[in-house]
């Protein structure tokens, strides 16, 4: 009995003879699907907002462009990205030329964007409007950060195009006005990297040093000729807006004509309707500063004169509190004639005097006369002059008599004689006692030995046996 399962259970798949829709993988599959796409739409112009703008390490730019129905992914390569001539941000209409493709890995497609241009015009303001927004809210363009102009900068740095008739302009105002010394960078002012160019130009000019190689602008002009809002759009990119509005040096902004408004007459100093506008605030007019200082020359001597004059009259009014000058002065005169008169007398006299003392001098300055005098001098010089041998034999003198008087001073010590057997009495004080009152008076009394002390007391003592000799009985004493 056969039990093998029948080959229609439907759990393998089979080849059905004839078929032709045979089995393929998933990669053979997208890759069908990649290159139908590509041919059926190998160029596509897109229409619609970015949503979702990221630019990544690599240099590539991913973005959604939707509508109110759809939303398509694309994606910028690199070398595309770089050539944009504005910076894409989430809400800007725009349109896309490009071809589709498919990312087989997430089975979706895409549209790979070769060119972005702004939707019209409308698309372009509405950029421009919120790209100011965005700057004034950071404060790029307050007041506060407005520097003040210089009143006759030496040098003046134009940021321009060196072919047009911008910078012929600048110059011939400025030659007009007040020549000064003009440094131009050149630059493009539209086009591919003109944006980039342009600021590199206003932070090189901020980069001088003062006192180097090439003079440091007291003031930047940077300017531009009319033209479509396109035209001027390198002045609207946020490079050149913040290196206007960082830059240490006072900016002048001359873009366009009058009607003519971009974001870096914002964030300059000072903006100028037109570039000869700009020359014309840059500097004053020089035949009006002279003028000027020949008027306040003329008015500085006027008022000098006036004070001088007026100096004049307080001091003829003051002098007339003072008596006049003969009568301050003759008092002085007269004891000046007087002096004079006495003055000859007085020299007379005392060249008289020096007279004769030079002569009563002059006998004791004959040369025979010094010569002895010098000669005795240097006798008694010669005669105190010190010997060695003198000296030791005064030395030897001095201490000969001086162990003399040492042998003296040994004899008259007081307790010399009391190795012959006397003693020194002395009360309790130390005082030594000369005489028997004294003793008496003391009471107690200490005798000095040779070999030490002894206390008595003084009393009245019987007289002394015959034949023996003893003080009278107040003074003889009596031993403990």
């Amino acid at each position: 009995m056969n039990t093998s399962p029948p080959d229609d259970a439907g759990l393998l798949a089979t080849e059905t003879p004839g078929d032709n829709a045979p089995a393929q993988s998933v990669s053979e599959l997208s890759m069908a699907l990649k290159r139908t796409v590509e041919d059926a739409f190998g160029h596509v112009r897109v229409r619609g907002e970015i949503s979702g703008w990221k630019r990544a390490a690599s240099g590539h730019c991913y973005l959604c462009l939707k509508d109110e129905n759809a939303v398509i992914d694309g994606v910028i390569w690199k070398g595309q990205a770089s050539a944009l001539r504005f910076k894409p941000e989430d809400g800007i209409e725009v349109v896309a030329t490009g071809r589709l493709t498919t990312y087989p890995g997430r089975s979706r497609y895409q549209i790979v964007i070769d060119r972005l241009e702004l939707a019209g015009a409308g698309a372009l303001m509405a950029l421009l409007d919120k790209r100011r927004q965005a700057l004034a809210a950071e404060g790029l363009f307050d007041a506060e950060r407005k520097k003040r102009l210089p009143f006759l900068p030496r040098t003046i740095g134009v940021v321009t195009s060196p072919t047009g008739a911008v910078i012929r302009d600048i110059l011939h105002r400025l030659a007009d006005r007040c020549p000064s010394q003009v440094i131009v960078w050149p630059v493009p002012v539209q086009g591919d990297g003109a944006a980039q160019q342009i600021a590199a130009a206003v932070r090189g000019f901020d980069a001088f040093v003062p006192g180097g190689a090439v003079p440091r602008p007291d003031l930047l002009i940077v300017a531009r000729g009319g033209g479509s809002i396109e035209d001027l759009w390198a002045f609207n990119e946020e490079e050149v807006v913040r290196a206007v509005a960082d830059c240490s040096i006072p900016v002048i902004s001359a873009v366009g004509h009058e009607t003519d408004t971009s974001l870096c007459d914002f964030a300059a100093d000072v903006r100028a309707p037109t570039p000869t506008a700009a020359a014309e605030i840059a500097v004053p007019v020089r035949a009006d500063l002279l003028a000027q200082l020949r008027e306040v020359g003329l008015r500085a001597e006027r008022c000098a004169r006036r004070g001088i004059e007026r100096a004049g009259e307080q001091l003829q009014n003051c002098l007339r509190y003072f008596p006049a000058k003969e009568e301050l002065l003759s008092p002085q005169q007269q004891k000046l004639d007087e002096l004079a008169e006495r003055l000859p007398r007085a020299l007379g006299s005392r060249l008289s005097h020096a007279r004769a003392d030079l002569s009563h001098a002059a006998g004791a300055l004959r040369p025979s006369l010094l010569d002895s005098t010098l000669r005795r001098s240097r006798e008694r010089l010669a005669a105190v002059r010190l010997d060695r041998t003198l000296i030791e034999r005064r030395i030897l003198d001095g201490r000969r008599s001086l162990d003399a008087l040492w042998r003296i001073a040994a004899q008259a010590h007081p307790n010399k004689p009391l190795e012959k057997g006397y003693v020194r009495v002395e009360d309790q004080s130390g005082k030594t006692l000369v005489s028997a009152a004294t003793a008496r008076a003391a009471a107690r009394l200490k005798l000095i030995f040779k070999d030490g002390q002894v206390d008595v007391t003084t009393q009245t003592l019987e007289r002394p046996r015959r034949g023996t000799y003893a003080a009278p009985k107040s003074d003889q004493p009596k031993l403990l």
